[in-house]
């Protein structure tokens, strides 16, 4: 008989505690051990209860939920999965925790328990034992180191003003993405991303990514064109694809089904970057739950693209990027930190 995750919910809001307490209890791999209704309970049921995984409601009064990880990771390292609510300034103190140290977020249930509930619950759970495997002394290691520029990029990025480069990342993407693209050259090829996001979150991840980064970054609007020194990120709620006219590159933005449960879709994207782009692209897929972006992979692989996955070590979800060597459209598989220089290094192989 498979181990329960036992699991401690934080939210100031007792019907948020009762509304998710009975629904994770429905689920046979999950113990609820406890509630609390701010961190400070939190903090002393930690200790007592020696739970697997927290959910943490990160706006609450006193001692916000960003402010508890702060102090919580560097000493009690734990797997946290965020339920924030889908404002905009709950989206941007979502990232915040996610920096901090969170695994993972879900948007916060609606009071009117019809609304989506159902579904919130299974995403929750799934998240919460996905967490419940993170080895997190891995953000300890890697959460103040930072990817240098790649070597010699100036020179091996000149006249690469064909090439796109196509990232997909779930859990654990946020992170991996903000290291990636700071470390970006200011003459980096078009960049295309799919990060698994509800709508609000992409656009302050964007907005957060373009201060930090010597490339524009922006969340894509359709129509918008793939150039050099700027990064798109797909828009959440909604699928993205690369399509050419004549010399230029540019993105479609459409309401359209979720591919493999999401929308937008590593998959979606990956596809159309084959089709468009063929072997002026190189592909990257991050850390991730489940297998969306494989196929894709495969796909650009075949049209003659070069594509790199994340390796385990660094990956806090090695599912996406497992998915895709399995199906065999990965190149080459390196640690995070090395993923630039990578990635420039492949462009300069296609030029040869």
């Amino acid at each position: 008989m498979l181990k329960k995750v036992r699991v401690l919910i934080v939210d100031d809001s007792a019907l948020v505690r009762e509304i998710l307490d009975r629904g994770l209890s429905l689920d046979p791999g999950i113990e609820v051990v406890g509630r609390a209704s701010d961190v400070y309970a939190a903090r002393d049921k930690i200790v007592f209860l020696k739970p697997d995984v927290i959910t943490l409601d990160i706006e609450m009064p006193g001692m916000d939920g960003v402010e508890f990880l702060k102090r919580l990771m560097p000493q009690y390292p734990l797997p946290v999965v965020v339920v924030s609510s889908l404002s905009l300034e709950g989206s941007r103190i979502t990232l915040d925790a996610l920096k901090a140290g969170a695994v993972d977020y879900i948007p916060k249930p609606s009071s009117n328990i019809g609304s989506g509930l159902k579904d919130m619950i299974l995403e929750l759970s799934d998240k919460i034992k996905t967490a419940a495997a993170v080895d997190v002394s891995k953000w300890k290691k890697s959460r103040d180191r930072q990817i240098g520029e790649a070597v010699f990029a100036q020179a091996a990025l000149d006249n690469s003003t064909d090439k796109v480069i196509a990232i997909g990342a779930s859990t654990g993407g946020t992170i991996a993405i903000d290291k990636i693209i700071r470390s970006f050259p200011s003459n980096m090829p078009g960049t295309v991303i799919v990060q698994h996001m509800p709508p609000v979150f992409t656009k302050m991840f964007a907005e957060s990514l373009n201060k930090t980064s010597r490339v524009e970054v922006k969340e894509a609007e359709n129509g918008d064109r793939v150039i050099t020194g700027r990064v798109l990120i797909a828009p959440g709620g909604y699928q993205m694809e690369v399509t050419r006219s004549g010399g230029q590159y540019r993105v479609k933005c459409f309401e359209g089904e979720k591919v493999n449960s999401h929308c937008p879709s590593v998959d979606v994207l990956f596809k159309s970057v084959a089709s468009s782009a063929g072997s002026n692209a190189v592909g990257v897929i991050l850390t991730g739950m489940g297998r969306d972006g494989a196929d894709g992979m495969l796909a650009m692989h075949r049209a003659g693209a070069r594509n790199l996955a994340q390796d385990e070590e660094t990956c806090v979800v090695y599912g996406m990027p497992k998915e895709a060597v399995k199906t065999g459209g990965v190149d080459k598989t390196v640690s995070l930190f090395d993923l630039t220089d990578s990635i420039v290094r492949m462009i300069q192989d296609m030029r040869g």
